[in-house]
């Protein structure tokens, strides 16, 4: 019996656009991100290199005095905290430390062979990135996406998705109804990365305008057993 749950992948208003594929049906149903190129990367196409530029907000955001944002274009590893001005929306911006944690690859057959799932995202592999935020600045960000992203082999930024039934393996979810000044709070953060992607950086970046702030680091992957299967 398909019960209705399903999974949404945040989608980004602005100069980032996301497509979605179709839902999945099931014990959950599920919807995932096409990712969208942050640059053109053809075999003629060089990239430029990031020069940090200074930290900035939107300017709806109140940035407390003697707070001082991150450069954007800072190359980051896990465990290092970033502060960064976030303006989701009119009514909700503030500014706050992410720090990511870890990421950890693991494998649509095991962790989502219980779905339904079609040819598409058969393909794709699974990421699960914890991230520590804290909320330092005057504003609340409730009921708004954590606003982190996979950046993939291919230069592509896919955001995170989110469940409405409980996924254990990591209970991705937006921040709560409220995260007012001084919440903090651990967030395990789901991406499906289309054609097998794999891991190349997380990224904050509000807009094109801007160099993103990107972490990277060593993947933890799953354990395998003595017949080389994952534990």
């Amino acid at each position: 019996m398909t019960s209705g749950r399903r999974f949404a992948a945040f989608g980004r208003s602005g100069d980032v656009h996301n497509t979605w594929m179709k839902p999945l049906v099931r014990a959950a149903v599920l919807a995932v991100v096409v990712p969208v190129a942050l640059t053109g990367c053809g075999p003629d196409t060089k990239e430029k290199a990031v020069v940090p530029s200074p930290g900035a907000a939107p300017s709806d955001v109140s940035v407390p005095s003697g707070t001082a944002l991150s450069p954007y274009g800072s190359e980051l590893k896990f465990g290092d905290t970033a502060t960064v001005g976030y303006a989701p929306n009119s009514n909700r911006a503030s500014v706050l430390k992410l720090t990511v944690v870890s990421v950890t690859q693991g494998s649509v057959a095991k962790d989502l062979g219980g779905y339904s799932l079609n040819d598409r995202m058969r393909q794709s592999t699974p990421f699960y990135v914890q991230v520590d935020v804290e909320n330092v600045g005057i504003g609340d960000v409730g009921k708004t996406p954590v606003p982190l992203f996979l950046e993939d082999n291919r230069k592509a930024l896919i955001g995170p998705s989110t469940f409405t039934d409980n996924f254990t393996k990591c209970p991705s979810k937006p921040f709560p109804t409220t995260f007012a000044p001084k919440a903090k709070a651990r967030f395990c953060l789901v991406y499906l990365t289309p054609n097998r992607g794999t891991f190349s950086a997380m990224s904050f970046r509000p807009s094109q305008a801007n160099n993103p702030i990107r972490w990277t680091g060593a993947l933890t992957v799953p354990a395998k057993t003595s017949k080389g299967k994952a534990s």
